[in-house]
């Protein structure tokens, strides 16, 4: 097996969709860490990248590595708490589109699957009935293909790694994932077809409920 070269991308450098006082809205293109890793060739990230710029920033939710799309950073402590607390309570909305493997025999439907870590294999994840955490994800088809399947994703909880396991379990796995899929499906896109297409969530100050937008057409054009 190859040895990981962490190659995140430069350009842009950071792709910023609003910002205010209390917060930035970034989009986060595949291949960049949302936190920086624990070896020195892994520190480039977007929180470290955004520091630069804005030193207060703070990272209370992440995506994979491999995932792109929209992340929300606060700037001040009253805000970070704000957020913070929409996203452990699942007050947020977050919409997710997904190129997966082969046509889907159905327009959508709830995966209800618990997760636990494969400790053995990790950072894999896997459904577990036993001991896993409750995990639910709402999906429907957007594109059916005889090869594959255009899929919209709306995790209702935020499991590690659960809309890769729950298209797994539901035997569609997410095209160009280099964790869970079969060497077909790994060499079938140049990078994981996951991209996070909106958030949603409520100002810290404002009380404004906002909404933001990253073109899931843009993000996983090589499959378009």
């Amino acid at each position: 097996m190859s040895k990981f070269v962490y190659q995140p991308p430069t350009t842009p450098y950071l792709d910023v969709l609003y910002q205010d006082d209390d917060l930035v809205v970034l989009d986060k293109p595949s291949g960049l860490l949302s936190v920086p890793g624990r070896l020195p060739e892994h520190q480039d990230s977007l929180m470290l990248r955004v520091q630069r710029a804005l030193p207060t920033a703070v990272v209370i939710h992440r995506l994979d590595m491999a995932t792109s799309g929209i992340m929300v950073m606060p700037l001040n402590r009253p805000a970070m708490s704000h957020l913070a607390r929409q996203f452990q309570e699942r007050l947020t909305t977050k919409i997710y589109t997904a190129w997966v493997d082969g046509e889907v025999n159905a327009d959508g439907g709830l995966i209800d699957q618990p997760l636990i870590c494969d400790w053995p294999n990790r950072p894999k994840q896997m459904v577990d009935h036993q001991q896993g955490k409750p995990a639910q994800t709402l999906w429907r088809a957007l594109t059916k293909r005889s090869d594959r399947s255009l899929i919209e994703l709306h995790p209702i909880s935020g499991r590690s790694h659960q809309l890769r396991v729950h298209m797994l379990h539901l035997g569609h796995t997410i095209l160009g994932d280099q964790l869970y899929g079969t060497v077909c499906q790994k060499a079938a896109a140049p990078r994981l077809q996951l991209h996070a297409s909106q958030l949603q969530f409520t100002h810290p100050v404002t009380g404004q409920r906002m909404c933001f937008d990253s073109p899931a057409s843009q993000a996983l054009e090589f499959l378009q």
